[in-house]
């Protein structure tokens, strides 16, 4: 999409001898508004699914899962990457490029943790013999995980970015403002993971 685009353009800084000189405010209020765009795209996409969701439920071919307890370890894990991604936004406001290295890095790790939980806790619903094609149940499982798992990646890759520069030592202005996005990106996903998991479990 056109704002993984902006996230990662390098425009919004202008380098001088040794240091970043002057920053485009502009371009960073334009990445700005295109991530608030796509947050509301987003939330009508996601809302659509969770009334299809709740109105499928209620027909008679409708089978209840016994959600796997892996949910609760991979919640956890998505807290604690949203958290440690805004150590690293606090950190790049601070210009401090070690506290951005050490909580980009941590962030990565959580949401990659996530990532393979989500794939375990579908494997562990295929072994329990709950799957069946004709349940629906497990199918719209499988598709509100792996719509937000999808999007999830999608900013990882925005983060390989930001952890790469960190790493390579480049100026914390250069890139503070794609980590501010990024972080404001995972806080939002946190939430809509927990609006999901939540109603895994009540059906």
């Amino acid at each position: 999409m056109n704002i993984f685009k902006e996230l990662m353009d390098k425009s919004w800084a202008t380098p001088g001898v040794g240091r970043v000189e002057n920053i485009d405010r502009s371009a960073g209020a334009s990445a700005k508004t295109g991530l608030t765009f796509l947050l509301a795209v987003l939330t009508s996409m996601f809302s659509l699914f969770v009334v299809g969701y709740r109105l499928r439920m209620g027909l008679a071919d409708w089978q209840p899962l016994a959600d796997p307890n892996i949910l609760w370890l991979n919640t956890a894990l998505l807290v604690f990457a949203s958290i440690t991604m805004q150590l690293a936004k606090n950190a790049a406001g601070r210009g401090e490029i070690r506290g951005v290295q050490l909580h980009l890095t941590l962030a990565g790790i959580f949401t990659i943790a996530f990532l393979v939980g989500q794939y375990s806790a579908w494997q562990a619903l295929v072994a329990s013999g709950m799957y069946t094609p004709a349940n629906p149940a497990f199918a719209f499982f499988v598709l509100l995980t792996a719509l937000h798992a999808l999007h999830l990646i999608g900013g990882l890759y925005v983060w390989a970015k930001s952890a790469k520069n960190a790493w390579a030592g480049m100026e914390v202005t250069r890139f503070k403002v794609r980590v501010e996005l990024c972080t404001t990106y995972w806080h939002y996903l946190l939430f809509v993971w927990v609006v999901f998991f939540a109603i895994l479990l009540t059906t």
